[in-house]
Parts: structure tokens; sequence; C-alpha cells
């Protein structure tokens, strides 16, 4: 593979800065630290660009919270600053890696995303008996800091740029601890290696495919699998027979170790697709998808919570209309009509 230099110029270049800048602001201009740094930007944007020519960028410390979600999850919010730095830095090594990247890779990539994943899932699905399931156990958690330095540097030759790949990665916050041994460890090992990236960074969105990025190349090339789709860390292989897909599987698992990580024992799964199986919010059939009734109950629930709210004045009609359009966006890409009508029937709030 060929790898690229020069990039450093670009990447501190006052234009780049200016859209990371506009790119970090998006959606978040009420916010009293974006709208600070937004009152100052030119000012902060210089001294940002001298810090990143002088060496002496030093990011922050994170913000963290906890969102309860089927399973709980550590988000991790990086200053203002540092998140112009995240995109200006993806702005540059995205259009490098893309052209690697397989076709049905869908996170956090222009023209993809979930609706377009499960659009090629359903495609899948009407073409194959099997399906497996698999989710990689405490993915972001587990990202070993050297594996994906090493990745890195197979694209990238420019010093100035991997010192501020590595500043970021060497920066990330303490993830959730999990003991892991792989072959060739010793005690200490895993105490040793320096591992986890932050979810909520724009850089940590795109490392993550990076990381990921041989075992697509693996499952489409080496195990020559026909339908294969991946987002982020949970991925879906189909088959013809349950056999074809437990050595898949097997091998997958064995590929999975030489980076250090570890498939859910509970999220691996070989089913009929006639069943159906889920995946990414939905339920797919192989020739139409529902939604799973967790999520049209729990949508009901917020429902009624933002109804007593808008009744004491808690919350305004526009912030219940933006969040009902939310939900409305995910449940039309579903077989969904009779569902929404029940819910919607004799609601004033839309």
């Amino acid at each position: 593979m060929k790898r690229t230099g020069n990039l450093f110029d670009r990447l501190v270049e006052f234009d780049n800065l200016y859209l990371a800048f506009h790119k970090a602001l998006l959606g978040k201009k009420q916010r009293t630290d974006c709208a600070d740094y937004a009152f100052r930007q030119e000012e902060e944007l210089f001294r940002l660009q001298a810090d990143l020519k002088n060496k002496q960028y030093r990011p922050g410390g994170y913000r963290t919270f906890f969102v309860y979600e089927k399973k709980t999850r550590m988000i991790s919010a990086a200053p203002f600053r540092d998140r112009v730095v995240h995109h200006a830095l993806c702005n540059i090594l995205e259009p490098l890696f893309e052209p690697g990247f397989i076709f049905d890779s869908y996170a956090n990539r222009k023209c993809k995303g979930v609706h377009a994943a499960v659009k090629r899932c359903s495609h899948y699905a009407a073409q194959f008996t099997y399906v497996l399931k698999c989710d990689i156990r405490k993915y972001f958690a587990s990202i070993d800091h050297q594996i994906l330095k090493n990745l890195i540097r197979r694209r990238i030759k420019d010093r100035d740029v991997l010192w501020l790949a590595d500043r970021i990665i060497d920066g990330s916050n303490e993830q959730e601890f999990c003991l892991c041994y792989f072959p060739g460890d010793n005690l200490f090992t895993p105490l040793d290696r320096r591992r986890g990236l932050p979810i909520g960074n724009q850089t940590s969105q795109f490392f993550a495919n990076v990381y990921l990025n041989p075992l697509d190349h693996f499952v489409k090339e080496d195990l020559r699998c026909p339908g294969y789709i991946r987002y982020v860390d949970d991925f879906i292989v189909f088959g013809r027979s349950k056999k074809e897909l437990w050595e898949w599987g097997k091998a997958i698992k064995s590929l999975l170790l030489r980076y250090r990580l570890i498939i859910h024992p509970n999220k691996f799964q070989v089913m009929p697709v006639r069943c159906g199986f889920a995946f990414l919010g939905y339920r797919i059939f192989p020739y139409h998808r529902i939604l799973p009734k967790e999520n049209i109950l729990r949508f009901r629930r917020r429902l009624e919570k933002m109804k007593h709210e808008y009744e004491k004045g808690a919350i305004d009609l526009q912030t219940i209309r933006l969040s009902i359009s939310g939900w409305l966006g995910h449940a039309i890409q579903a077989d969904s009509f009779r569902v929404r009508k029940k819910i919607f029937s004799g609601c004033d709030l839309i």
C-alpha cells in the first residue's frame, strides 16, 4: 500500500481549521462553550494554528456522562477546541483511507449510515437462507493503541500528522476496564498495553473504521463471503448453510484475536433468515422489516412523558415535534404504518 506524506501543511491551513470549526459547531450553537469559542473564532483559530505548528497542542480533559438505552454506555465529550482539531485531522485522513474501505462498511461514511445498511441487509436477506450475527465485546474500550497506530502508519508517513494522531489517541480518557488475555500474553500484558477510545469523538468513529478494515477485507477477500455488512462493531454474514457460517465465524474469531478483540459470546449466533433477526433497531425478514416491540414501547413511554412535561410547561411544542420527527424518520424505514397510525391517533402534539 502506498503511503502518503506532506499532509501537515494542509492540515494546519486556516481554511481547513475554519471548515473543521463549522463541522464541530453543527447542532451545538446553543451550548455556552461553543458560543464562546464562536464569538472569538478568528482569534481562537489562529491561536490553535500556532499551537499545532509549534507542536504545543495538548488535548484537554473529557466530560463524561452515561447513556442508558438497552445497555449503559459511557460517552466522553471533549472540549470544543479539541473537537475542532478532531475534525481538522479527519478532513485530511478520511479521503486517504476511504478508497481502502469496502462498500458494505456503513458507519460514519458519506452516503452510508444506518438506513443504507438496513436496506442493504434486506437485499441480502432476500437472497440467503441463514445469517450469522456478531458483535464485538466492549469494542471502543478494547481498541489497542499500538495496533491502531500501526494501522495508521500503513497509510500515512507524514511525521507531523502522525504526531497529532498519536497525541489524540494517547489523550484518550480511561475507558471501562476489561481484563482479557490473548495468545502470547504474560501476566502483566493487559496492564501494560494502553487501550480504549472515547465514544463521542469524531476521530474515534473514524479510527474505529480503520481498526476493523482488515476484518472487512478478510471476510470479503479471504473467506469470499458474498453477503457481509458492518456498522461499527455490529456485523452480519449471510450464507446458504449453517456449517458454512459456523466455519466462517470460527475464522473471524481467530482473526480478531490478532487485533486483541473478542466477539461477545451471547451475540454470536446463526439463525434462519425467514425467522427474522435484529439489526440496527429493526427486525429484518426476507421481504419486509418491522420495528421491535421494545422500540415501540420505549417511544410510547417517551411520548407520554413529553405530554406531562408539556402540560407542566417544562418543554415547548417545538422540542416535542423534533423528538417525534426523529423517531418517525426511523419508523418509516420499516413496515410501520399501522403502528404509527395507532400511536398518533388523537395525538394533538404534531
